[in-house]
């Protein structure tokens, strides 16, 4: 068995340690993780300038761009070997509902699956860091049992786990996404040039948190699991499109 991990947290975050930790013993491990916190990058790729990649004092890999990047590179010749499994994270917070669209974390996820192999993106339900000892060995656990089910044909799963010290004990439970409202206003401020600057405005709030979704599982102390696609096609609104268009 031979298992990829990634992050968007970088090379250095606590949750990607303790995810590497936490696979101890399930096979050979390869880490390629950011340089620097990457979050929010979605599925970027970096093509408008070369990127580096080195080796930190503790074996992990860093390269000087997007999750998406690292798996990219580890995928494309970099390993020079094709992993059975690709892992991310553990993500420091909640990646739900559309939050998933942004995510560096499930991105690193999607690459894998974009290359055909299993993929997992794991994150805790709220900043901090809070318990993550728990969230790595709910991780463990979610990874032996998908193992132990066989790893044939590519799947992308999105698993958030309550920052609980009983995580890995609480029932688990297959959701879908929910949905949020728009995110909050921009944040305007003056830098001591006297230019204007902006900063993205915090996630809305859940509009769609009902039973069966992500939202609603972790807030009810239950780890999510979300099988995720990447088809993006609204296949009921094709016939619809070519009457439309006279096509």
């Amino acid at each position: 068995m031979r298992i990829l991990i990634s992050n968007d947290d970088g090379y250095l975050a606590p949750g990607l340690a303790a995810l590497v930790q936490a696979c101890q013993g399930l096979g050979e491990i390869d880490v390629i993780a950011p340089e620097q916190n990457a979050s929010g990058t979605s599925n970027s790729l970096t093509l408008n300038r070369p990127l580096n990649v080195y080796r930190a004092a503790n074996g992990f890999r860093y390269v000087s761009g997007t999750p998406s990047d690292g798996v990219h590179l580890a995928l494309s010749g970099l390993l020079g070997y094709r992993p059975d499994l690709v892992l991310s994270g553990i993500n420091n917070g909640a990646n739900m509902g559309d939050d998933t669209l942004y995510s560096g974390t499930v991105a690193a996820a999607t690459e894998g699956y974009l290359f055909g192999i299993p993929s997992i993106a794991f994150s805790q339900a709220e900043k901090g860091w809070g318990e993550l000892e728990a969230a790595a060995r709910t991780a463990r656990s979610v990874v032996e049992q998908v193992i132990a089910g066989g790893l044939g044909q590519p799947f992308l799963l999105n698993v958030n786990i309550p920052n609980r010290a009983d995580a890995d004990r609480l029932p688990r439970q297959i959701t879908r996404l929910g949905r949020r409202h728009s995110a909050e206003a921009i944040i305007e401020q003056v830098n001591p040039r006297g230019e204007t600057i902006y900063w993205i405005g915090p996630a809305g709030d859940a509009r769609d948190a009902g039973e069966g979704t992500d939202f609603h599982a972790t807030a009810h102390g239950r780890v999510s699991i979300t099988p995720l696609q990447v088809d993006l096609t609204e296949h009921a609104s094709l016939g619809s499109w070519k009457q439309r268009l006279g096509l």
